[in-house]
């Protein structure tokens, strides 16, 4: 993450105080925003899926790629700082950057596998929605976007 820490000092930064939502679910804000000092609570709806204080967390960054809606909602839990990105399209094809994005993201769907691989070992032969895991995890490991999506 010192990278992208890196290839942000220029941009413009942003200082949040604790309880401000800075990325809300469901609405398209374009931006990308790194983590430079602070903590955050990332929610799905009113659920809180993780807390991050790692410096040069992303946040923002899978609506950009996939061009659509946050799929979730990144609230400050402390004051913060923030490097704000708006010229998404240049900042993610910088190659350090890039590279660290993939591997966060390649993490994230780590843990995802691992988790519903475990579900379907403890749930999968059911006849309710927990038995849908065996569909969920096909879908995830081998769904492939058409181009023209």
């Amino acid at each position: 993450m010192a990278a992208i820490l890196d290839h942000c000092r220029d941009l413009p930064e942003r200082r949040l105080a604790a309880g401000e939502t800075f990325i809300h679910e469901g609405k398209r804000s374009g931006l990308v925003w790194v983590l430079v000092e602070g903590t955050v609570d990332v929610l799905k709806g009113n659920v809180r899926v993780g807390t991050i204080t790692e410096q040069g967390a992303v946040f923002g960054e899978v609506a950009v790629l996939l061009d659509v809606a946050h799929t979730a909602s990144v609230r400050t839990r402390t004051p913060a700082r923030f490097r704000v990105v708006e010229d998404t399209s240049v900042f993610l094809r910088v190659p350090d950057v890039t590279l660290e994005v993939s591997r966060l993201l390649a993490k994230r769907l780590q843990m995802v596998t691992s988790y519903l691989a475990d579900l379907k070992g403890q749930f999968g032969g059911q006849d309710d929605h927990l038995g849908m895991v065996d569909e969920v995890l096909d879908s995830l490991l081998h769904h492939q976007r058409d181009a023209d999506d």
